[in-house]
């Protein structure tokens, strides 16, 4: 039996390359019905490679699209009112674990949120913030209204009970702890760094780390807003 592609290396072999190596090694043999097959599947690979259009950009955060489940959860709102996911439908959310006596992470990733915000201009209007205590019993609604209200209109915040706030982090993989209280009774609580990134669909897109620049999520933002939206709400 006669073999036509033991000279193909392994970078080398493709569907392309088989379909024309085929259609040479038929010819060479003037075999009319090989050729015929041969020159069907050229077609088809060349008709199959066109039609897979251009391939998007990769994006500067980390993409998480489809490895993380849709935005749920039911929580208190800094205005007493209980909230859903469903609330925030039309809208981009950023999701962040944290809470009010954090002295350092917490206030500086709103910072720099509050600012990517402004840069977004108009556009703005369609995120939100949702800044989730992981310190419910110090984190009352009043106090998270007072709080998220200095990072600008956009930023909401979010308390629950125990089992609510379990459900919500278990979803997002992320785990916090309360440290031990010091003689005033003073404690941290040990919590996540990363923002996660909903669409206006609810579905998981993106995630930052601590060290992506502003520029990045201001970019990666804007893309993401360019997408087909929903009809938004007024959450």
């Amino acid at each position: 039996m006669h073999t036509f592609i033991t000279w193909l290396t392994p970078r080398e072999f493709s569907p392309t390359v088989l379909a024309v190596g085929l259609l040479a090694y038929a010819r060479k043999l003037r075999c009319r019905g090989m050729a015929l097959a041969a020159g069907l599947l050229v077609t088809t690979v060349v008709v199959n490679g066109c039609s897979r259009g251009p391939v998007a950009p990769p994006w500067h955060l980390l993409n998480i699209t489809g490895s993380m489940p849709a935005l749920q959860f039911t929580l208190t709102r800094d205005d007493g009112r209980v909230v859903t996911q469903k609330d925030y439908l039309g809208k981009t959310v950023l999701l962040y674990f944290g809470y009010t006596h954090c002295t350092d992470v917490c206030p500086t990733t709103l910072a720099d949120l509050a600012s990517i915000l402004r840069k977004l201009g108009p556009a703005a209007d369609l995120v939100r913030v949702l800044f989730v205590s992981v310190d419910p019993a110090r984190d009352s609604p009043a106090l998270l209204k007072t709080y998220v209200s200095a990072f600008g209109p956009r930023f909401v915040g979010l308390t629950g009970n125990q089992d609510q706030l379990l459900a919500l982090t278990k979803r997002c993989r992320v785990a916090y702890r309360r440290g031990k209280p010091d003689a005033p009774g003073n404690y941290t609580v040990y919590h996540s760094s990363t923002v996660f990134i909903f669409d206006r669909q609810g579905n998981a897109r993106l995630l930052t780390s601590p060290g992506d620049k502003p520029t990045a999520i201001t970019a990666d933002l804007k893309r993401l807003l360019s997408e087909q939206p929903l009809a938004s709400k007024s959450g």
